[in-house]
């Protein structure tokens, strides 16, 4: 428990989920809203969708490898005075999707400040070893085979967008076999000022696209295009686009937003997206020293 509380506020957790909780109580009043099996009925627990929340949240920011051993041996033991309508493990496994609209509106409350200096990648989101994806079943007909430098995978892309911070501005999941440039139009709608990605993302016309929209897309030349002029801090920040890498490592390594244990589709969504949150939650993010040593920050800048 104590490795816990050194990670995260997990008062701060629960007092941000259940205020934002209260304010769409009365949406999830409507069983619409709610995820369902067909000919399931409407589950009741003591439990509050706020609690739920914050204990999954908890988890994976918890360094703990399995759940149920997060669960089992402290969540049951020493919260319960903190959470006094527990339940079993089973049944809070059953619960859990009944909080992923709120976990997926709440993540995006959650989102960094947009500065003008965005980075871009994607990560691959394995559902199982590709020796067994023959076999695979729980996540059939939305899953695809998907290849980069590292090998094939089966599963999800997860495309990130960060500021410089190293905070969270945008999201989507896809397919493994999607290409990378399809998902930049709808997530970088809001966004202004510089987006600098891998050679991955070189596209005349996604160049143009963007630029109309204020927003310049920076990569780096593959060895056969012709050579072109760039800024000095256009390629300074192109060898810190592995910040975004950096925060790839910590979802996987520290936050676990992935591993080949689901057995539903809405709970790795709930456990996608409380790894998002977790991650913001996190005391200190992979960020980059834009300010100089011994001169006064600079007031931010104007696109």
């Amino acid at each position: 428990m104590d490795s816990i509380v050194s990670r995260l506020d997990l008062t701060q957790i629960f007092c941000d989920v259940d205020d934002f909780c209260q304010q769409f109580e009365q949406l999830w009043q409507q069983q619409s809203q709610l995820p369902s099996m067909l000919g399931e009925k409407r589950s009741r627990s003591q439990m509050q969708l706020s609690e739920i929340m914050t204990i999954v949240i908890a988890f994976h920011g918890s360094g703990a490898r399995t759940f149920k051993d997060f669960y089992t041996l402290t969540v049951q033991p020493h919260w319960r005075k903190a959470f006094p309508h527990l339940v079993s493990y089973n049944r809070f496994v059953e619960l859990m999707p009944w909080c992923l609209m709120l976990l997926c509106c709440f993540l995006h409350t959650r989102k960094g400040e947009i500065t003008g200096i965005q980075f871009i990648d994607s990560t691959p989101i394995e559902v199982c070893h590709p020796r067994r994806a023959h076999a695979h079943k729980v996540f059939k007909d939305l899953v695809a085979w998907g290849k980069n430098s590292v090998g094939w995978h089966f599963g999800f892309k997860l495309h990130l967008i960060i500021n410089e911070q190293g905070e969270l501005l945008a999201f989507q999941l896809t397919p493994a076999n999607t290409d990378d440039r399809q998902p930049v139009p709808d997530l970088t709608q809001d966004l202004i000022g510089q987006l600098f990605g891998d050679r991955g993302y070189i596209s005349q016309k996604l160049f143009e696209q963007l630029y109309q929209r204020g927003l310049q897309l920076v990569t780096k030349s593959k060895k056969k295009m012709k050579q072109r002029l760039v800024k000095l801090m256009d390629k300074i920040f192109l060898r810190k686009r592995a910040l975004i890498e950096s925060v790839n490592d910590q979802l996987k390594n520290i936050c676990q937003i992935q591993h080949s244990r689901h057995r539903s589709v809405f709970n790795f969504l709930v456990n996608l997206l409380s790894g998002l949150v977790a991650y913001t939650y996190q005391p200190k993010l992979p960020s980059l020293d834009l300010q100089p040593k011994g001169l006064p920050a600079l007031p931010p800048a104007i696109f």
